[in-house]
């Protein structure tokens, strides 16, 4: 059974409490239930981290990559400016998919921009919960196809 890793960066612990427009109403633990019950629906193993500290993350990044078959990461505003993340992602010899609960292309400047993106094989936004739901069906997809080599990049 392949395994997923969702990790979630900054802030994401407060869902439920930040701005609805943007983020929705659901709580971290509400969106979990809903990737839990997709992940059995799809034959994977998932499972979940949080931290709002980007050194906590890199270290989970390090400490999964030979347990994990993908990562989906929403980092966060970490996305904007941490070269640091994205060093440690582009390591990996797995799969990793970026998501957002917005479409950061639709909002601030400074949204708009991912350091993130280019070490990802894909990017899912503004689709809410369902963007971590759609990163679930690609990586599901790409461990279906899987032939050992390398993963092409977003």
């Amino acid at each position: 059974m392949n395994k997923i890793h969702v990790i979630n960066g900054p802030n994401l612990n407060l869902l439920g409490e930040r701005p609805e427009g943007a983020y929705g109403s659901l709580t971290m633990k509400e969106i979990e239930d809903l990737i839990g019950v997709k992940a059995r629906d799809l034959g994977v193993e998932v499972s979940f981290f949080q931290d709002n500290h980007e050194g906590n993350i890199i270290d989970e990044i390090h400490r999964v990559r030979k347990e994990a078959d993908g990562i989906i990461i929403n980092p966060g505003a970490y996305t904007h400016y941490s070269y640091a993340i994205r060093d440690a992602l582009e390591i990996l010899r797995i799969p990793v998919i970026e998501v957002h609960l917005s479409d950061i292309d639709s909002r601030e400047d400074f949204r708009k921009i991912s350091v993130i993106k280019d070490v990802c094989v894909d990017q899912v936004k503004g689709l809410g919960v369902n963007s971590y739901i759609k990163a679930m069906e690609i990586l599901s997809e790409i461990f279906r196809n899987d032939d050992g080599g390398q993963y092409e990049l977003a």
